[in-house]
């Protein structure tokens, strides 16, 4: 459930009891004590807060309710080639719902990018939805891409979500402070796609001019935050593009369908990888039996372990991109220790181990790993789904006995298991507070079926054919429920579109909503 930023005290003191669910929101920002302006009439779910802005600098981090900070800074302008950048650092309510005078505060930071030149000039907004959960925004070192196209006609805001970046970040040491499981599972539970738009609504009405309506692009998980934009705050919105991220909107939990189509659609993916690579089926077949000889794992460079199901979660990025395949294969290559000594053990090499983990991110970006199944969830508790989803697969994904008889190992796809909290070094401290994520069932809502289906907004879906992470079938099902969507269905990009040929992605898109690529 969102909230409108804007409201009086008065009004917001009596609007607040009648939520259902607690409205709770993270995200990096700038926060001070408001100006309150009159209300969005649009509905009671968003708060709508007056627009102020210092060019002071300084540090919200660690805000307590009441500190008084601007809510909004600007910095300087700075370039790199052929683009023009500013940083905006927001303070915003940690928990809207408990109103901006007793929340504690985080920061949200997001980056103005513009074409050289183009600094002065009256451009529309975009603001773009990175996909995660639990990554930022990459920064960008030049104009090309999909930034340059975009740059081409829009002003762009790379906003990094709340947890994320520069945003109040949650990363391995930061997430030490809290002092219980209990209290990080608390916190935590303010960082889903809900918030992200709460805190997108918060950013607008003092970015945009005359806080009016901007353009999103979400990509992957950021096209899940783009669909609940459209459920909670539409009147922010002027149009909307997504790229590989309609997600199922199901009530309950999700999780569950999704995970059986991720499952189908990983051994289509590990069929065609060792079709490509054939020499890796023996490789990998070597890796797993040794693992088994050893005892079941080796000690990884982190101190974690890498065990014959740690390594099939190099699937979660080897099948479903682009370069995906190929970087997987020469991963492959030096697995192994050269022999130097006669008669020395066969040893996996240091950088095989090294480069393993580094694969997986989960030592710079945890929040991927503890909410990734909370994205899914409403109203109900996942429980581990994709593990349990796994027991009825565990013929096909079962590494030491395919090794063993000489099949092929399969490779898992987007999917979070319990055991990683205890094999990944970097997951370890947040065991506890995973499982209780993973058992929370009071999920606040994060799609409107009703709304969705009266949607005005125009909307433009690249939906990926062999889409490893976003199932197309429930795409489709979900695209049936958004008045007015348009898609663009191709085989032609993986999930990494955007990043492939973002140029071309964005131009389809813009297209189908401008007229350059009419109606059939």
């Amino acid at each position: 459930m969102l909230l409108h930023h804007a409201p009086p005290l008065p009004f917001l003191t009596k609007l607040l009891p009648h939520f259902h669910h607690n409205i709770l929101h993270s995200s990096r920002a700038f926060f001070s004590l408001l100006h309150f302006t009159k209300p969005f009439s649009i509905s009671n779910r968003f708060l709508s807060h007056s627009r102020r802005s210092s060019l002071l600098p300084m540090n919200g981090e660690g805000l307590t309710a009441g500190d008084s900070l601007p809510e909004h800074v600007i910095g300087e302008w700075y370039s790199v080639p052929e683009l023009r950048l500013r940083d905006h650092r927001f303070i915003i309510p940690l928990d809207h719902s408990r109103g901006p005078l007793s929340s504690p505060k985080i920061t949200v930071f997001a980056r103005e990018v513009v074409a050289a030149g183009k600094e002065e000039q009256k451009l529309p907004h975009l603001l773009y939805l990175q996909g995660g959960p639990g990554f930022e925004c990459r920064q960008p070192t030049e104009s090309s891409g999909w930034v340059k196209k975009v740059c081409e006609e829009f002003r762009l805001i790379l906003m990094d979500q709340r947890g994320t970046g520069l945003s109040t970040p949650l990363n391995v040491s930061s997430m030490l402070q809290f002092k219980s499981a209990d209290e990080l599972a608390d916190f935590l539970k303010h960082f889903r796609a809900d918030n992200i738009v709460n805190d997108a609504e918060f950013i607008r009405v003092r970015l945009v001019p005359d806080a009016g309506r901007w353009t999103i692009l979400g990509q992957s998980y950021g096209g899940f935050c783009a669909v609940t934009y459209l459920s909670f705050a539409p009147q922010g919105l002027k149009q909307v593009l997504i790229t590989g991220g309609i997600p199922p909107i199901g009530g309950g939990c999700t999780a569950d369908s999704v995970y059986k189509a991720g499952f189908e659609q990983a051994v289509l993916q590990n069929e065609k990888y060792y079709k490509r690579f054939p020499q890796d089926i023996k490789v990998v077949q070597e890796i797993v039996n040794y693992l088994a000889e050893k005892g079941g794992a080796v000690t990884l460079p982190s101190g974690g372990y890498l065990t014959p199901r740690g390594l099939q979660t190099l699937g979660l990025s080897g099948l479903g991109s682009s370069a995906g395949f190929e970087s997987m294969h020469y991963l492959f290559e030096r697995v192994w220790d050269p022999t130097l000594v006669p008669g020395a053990p066969k040893r996996i090499s240091y950088n095989f181990l090294s480069l393993f983990e580094r694969w997986l991110s989960f030592d710079t970006n945890p929040l991927y790993a503890l909410m990734h199944e909370s994205i899914y969830c409403q109203g109900s508790a996942s429980t581990w789904s994709a593990n349990r989803i796994r027991t009825e697969v565990e013929h096909k994904f079962d590494a030491i006995r395919a090794a063993r008889e000489g099949l092929p190992v399969l490779f898992t796809g987007e999917m979070i298991f319990p055991w990683m909290f205890d094999e990944i070094h970097a997951l370890k401290p947040f065991k506890d507070a995973a499982h209780i994520l993973t058992e929370k069932k009071d999920w606040p809502p994060l799609y409107d079926v009703q709304v969705l289906n009266n949607n005005k907004v125009p909307v433009a879906a690249a939906v990926y054919y062999e889409d490893l992470y976003v199932s197309f079938k429930l795409a489709m099902e979900t695209a049936s429920q958004i008045a007015g969507i348009r898609l663009w269905i191709t085989n032609e990009f993986m999930h990494s579109g955007l990043r492939d040929d973002g140029s071309k992605v964005i131009d389809h898109l813009l297209g189908m909503l401008n007229g350059r690529k009419p109606l059939f």
